[in-house]
């Protein structure tokens, strides 16, 4: 029997990013899935309204309630303050996590503060199987780790493999290429790999979402990472295939 996801994130009211997006991601891929709330917001397609964290102790009683259950994998998105971050931190399972740094919503609001940035950075890296910023999360990540003297993404993966984070996938989809989209697996040790797409004429909200929950979903599947990254993109890339074919009202 599959052991349940647990997803530990935001409830997005307007249903198109935070944990309304993983439980959809990952029962597409064949898995149950439990959550454990740390903000509900209130939000529209194009802007944040409000933000209202959960307190640390409703936080810890969730996942520890979904630990009962026994758990296969984890799935991280928003994190609001370093409080809610030391509470997963400290109750982590023994499974593949997955973390999506998420920082800032895509209109532009600010989601973590630099304590709490520095926080995932010292309590939650150091347990992630793998990491999954965008362009400009990795650079938030630089400003902590090493402000004045950082300059290569390339040397802020490093410093995040070298505290502990057993990979890295860097998302393309802030790169700029006109016609493609190019994430990058970083391993220690290993050569990075590419994984590369058509890049779709649009932007849909929740795409880093439903990528990290499909690959929690394949992670406690048992599937090796590479062909774990493989299916997640494939998941993701479905989704535009079927916003593009879908009529026009």
């Amino acid at each position: 029997m599959k052991r349940p996801v647990l997803l530990i994130g935001g409830m997005d009211s307007s249903g198109g990013a935070g944990l309304a997006r993983d439980l959809l991601a990952v029962h597409d891929a064949g898995q149950t899935a439990r959550i454990a709330v740390t903000a509900v917001t209130a939000q529209t397609d194009h802007r944040v309204l409000a933000v209202d964290p959960v307190s640390p102790d409703m936080l810890a009683a969730q996942i520890d309630a979904a630990l009962e259950d026994g758990i296969g994998a984890v799935k991280i998105g928003v994190l609001c303050n370093a409080a809610l971050i030391r509470t997963v931190a400290t109750r982590l399972p023994d499974v593949p996590v997955v973390l999506d740094p998420v920082l800032c919503s895509t209109s532009g609001h600010t989601l973590l503060e630099p304590e709490g940035i520095r926080a995932l950075v010292d309590l939650l890296v150091p347990r992630i199987a793998v990491l999954t910023p965008n362009v400009p999360e990795l650079a938030a990540l630089k400003s902590v780790l090493q402000p004045e003297t950082l300059s290569e993404d390339g040397d802020v993966v490093g410093m995040l493999l070298d505290r502990g984070c057993q990979s890295v996938l860097l998302k393309g989809g802030h790169d700029g290429h006109p016609e493609l989209s190019t994430d990058i697996l970083f391993q220690p040790g290993r050569p990075a790999s590419s994984f590369r797409s058509a890049r779709y004429p649009f932007d849909l909200r929740g795409t880093g979402c439903h990528l990290a929950s499909s690959l929690a979903a394949a992670l406690a599947d048992g599937k090796a990472l590479p062909d774990a990254v493989i299916y997640a993109r494939h998941r993701v890339d479905e989704r535009f295939r079927r916003e593009m074919s879908s009529p026009v009202p």
